[in-house]
């Protein structure tokens, strides 16, 4: 009896603080003359700023040729401007109380700096300072080079299974740039010339291509008043091209395999081309991500990994892209148990999906953890801001930070159904069997 309401308990107090902090975001936007889009979220409950710029450029924008600039920028923007010199961004940012970061997606690269709220003005300057004359020249593309160098070898090359999601992109994308990984290739780094670097600059790093957000507590017209002064001279440039390449559909299973020097454990990987994350579709195959595989009681880890022992690890996700998505299921067999048992039974899982309706039980849990994510997602005004940042540039619709949960919670049992039914299909998939290599 205890246990039972202590489970009761908990729950009550999950929905009592779901209700009582998914509040309504409320935020301003406008466009300054030069096409630069300001957003606004105004927070008084705590006295900090976070202040970021998205710029829509990210993997998918490169040259075939020259891959890796978008992830290269992300650390070259830090090299200084014309008023900061060389290696004193962080020391300005540190020495007045703040922190900054960045990081780049196969669509968008984000720069962010989080500040006592007294710093407001000095985070727009040094933002609309970064965008208007940063310094890239040899000195600072050579450093970089070798800071993009070891960052790749720690995190991907020396990485067990570090390079899983690169090798399910070369197979499921054939024509579009998602199809190379974001740190791209360091022969292509080490080829280009000071010339490339300016020219990529010159192209995405523009104010009608970026969305600049200030979240916090701060005075409105304070905040209007510098962002005027300081990103309202930085000119208009032409804008950039838009990506817009269509893949021919899998029709039939791709077979593919790749020796990673760092693993002991095989992996049975199995990757499916999804649509584009602005869509429906891709919202229900993120829950079904969440009823395979998102906790302990989720069915491919109670099955495959709690039950029956078969797998020492085991997940499916979606990889969330503005134009086509991956949907990614992976697992590592435990003891005598092969990859292909392995594949056995998570195709018995998709089969159910695929033919039976998911309990009343089932769906209900899933709406519950829609509004823990909801709340999780946008506890705080840093998280706040990057996904105000992310709805406007890769969604087109700055309120969805309020109404997405909503659509999530619409979709049926019966659409969980169809997708999986739609997308999740032996022959539309790619197999990738990723082993120890041989010596």
């Amino acid at each position: 009896m205890y246990m039972r309401q202590t489970w009761f308990i908990g729950c009550l107090l999950t929905v009592l603080s779901s209700n009582l902090f998914a509040q309504k975001i409320e935020f301003q936007e406008y466009t300054l003359d030069n096409g630069l889009h300001v957003i606004l979220h105004q927070d008084k409950t705590a006295p900090v700023i976070t202040t970021s710029v998205m710029y829509h450029v990210g993997t998918k924008n490169e040259n075939p040729n020259r891959t890796g600039f978008a992830h290269f920028f992300e650390h070259l923007l830090f090299e200084g401007t014309t008023n900061i010199p060389k290696g004193e961004w962080m020391k300005i940012v540190s020495g007045n109380g703040g922190y900054n970061n960045a990081n780049t997606s196969v669509d968008r690269t984000y720069y962010y700096e989080v500040f006592p709220s007294n710093n407001l003005e000095l985070a727009l300057w040094m933002e609309a300072d970064r965008l208007k004359q940063p310094i890239i020249n040899q000195v600072g593309v050579d450093t970089q080079k070798e800071v993009v160098k070891e960052e790749k070898r720690l995190k991907v090359d020396n990485q067990p299974y570090g390079n899983l999601l690169s090798e399910v992109r070369k197979y499921l994308f054939t024509k579009h740039p998602y199809r190379w990984n974001i740190d791209g290739s360091m022969e292509h780094i080490d080829a280009a010339t000071l010339a490339d670097f300016q020219a990529f600059n010159k192209k995405f790093y523009v104010p009608n291509n970026a969305v600049l957000v200030v979240a916090g507590n701060f005075e409105t017209q304070q905040a209007v008043e510098w962002i005027k002064k300081y990103f309202g001279p930085i000119k208009k440039s032409a804008d950039p091209e838009k990506i817009n390449v269509t893949e021919d559909p899998i029709t039939q299973a791709i077979q593919a395999k790749y020796e990673d020097p760092n693993i002991q454990i095989p992996a049975i990987v199995v990757g499916y081309r999804i649509p584009s994350m602005k869509t429906r579709e891709a919202r229900t195959l993120d829950l079904i991500a969440a009823i395979l595989s998102d906790g302990k009681s989720s069915r491919l880890y109670k099955k495959i990994v709690d039950d029956k022992k078969m797998a020492l690890q085991i997940g499916a996700f979606p990889v969330s892209q503005e134009d086509y998505g991956m949907y990614v299921i992976y697992g590592l067999p435990l003891g005598n148990n092969t990859t292909d048992s392995i594949l056995a039974e998570i195709d018995q899982e998709i089969l159910k999906l695929q033919t039976e309706l998911i309990s009343e039980r089932d769906y209900q849990k899933l709406q519950n953890a829609i509004d823990t994510d909801f709340v999780s997602r946008n506890s705080g005004v840093e998280k706040i801001a990057e996904n105000l940042a992310k709805y406007y540039m890769l969604y087109g619709d700055v309120n969805l930070v309020n109404t997405e949960a909503d659509i999530y919670r619409s979709i049926t049992r019966e659409e969980i159904r169809e997708a999986a039914k739609k997308y999740l299909n032996a022959n539309q998939r790619l197999l990738l069997n990723y082993v120890p290599k041989s010596n």
